[in-house]
């Protein structure tokens, strides 16, 4: 099964493709182009399965997958704490450097957007959810 993965916001979103839990690219992309990387992906990974947080900005990219991937599943899953959990494994990879390792991680901002990390985390939760 190939899993498209997004964390969906107003400004950008994260998004995921995964054969079940190897993911296989992953990208931060504002909302309004999300449809050109859903078609690509779509297309390039033959995307069977849609996974999408349940808050802000969800019902713009559901209008996005029902024009780029008709007839692909859309799956809900619940969001809540995704941006903490992405923040602290951003930095769990990313560890800080110079006199930032000296800053505890939780007062600290990742330097780029990790919303990819909050999409892994929504695949996450839904390949749970099914066992």
């Amino acid at each position: 099964m190939i899993i498209l993965a997004i964390d969906p916001g107003r400004d950008k979103s994260g998004v995921v493709v995964a054969e079940e839990r190897v993911i296989l690219e992953r990208s931060v992309v504002p909302t309004a182009r999300l449809g050109v990387v859903l078609r690509d992906w779509g297309s390039r990974y033959g995307v069977t399965q849609v996974v999408l947080g349940d808050r802000t900005g969800r019902d713009e990219v559901r209008q996005h997958l029902a024009v780029e991937l008709p007839g692909i599943a859309v799956s809900l899953v619940q969001e809540g704490n995704t941006t903490l959990l992405a923040r602290r494994r951003y930095f769990a990879e990313h560890p800080p450097g110079g006199w930032r390792r000296f800053l505890p991680v939780s007062m600290q901002v990742p330097p780029e957007p990790y919303d990819d990390y909050a999409a892994a985390i929504i695949l996450e939760r839904f390949l749970e959810a099914r066992r």
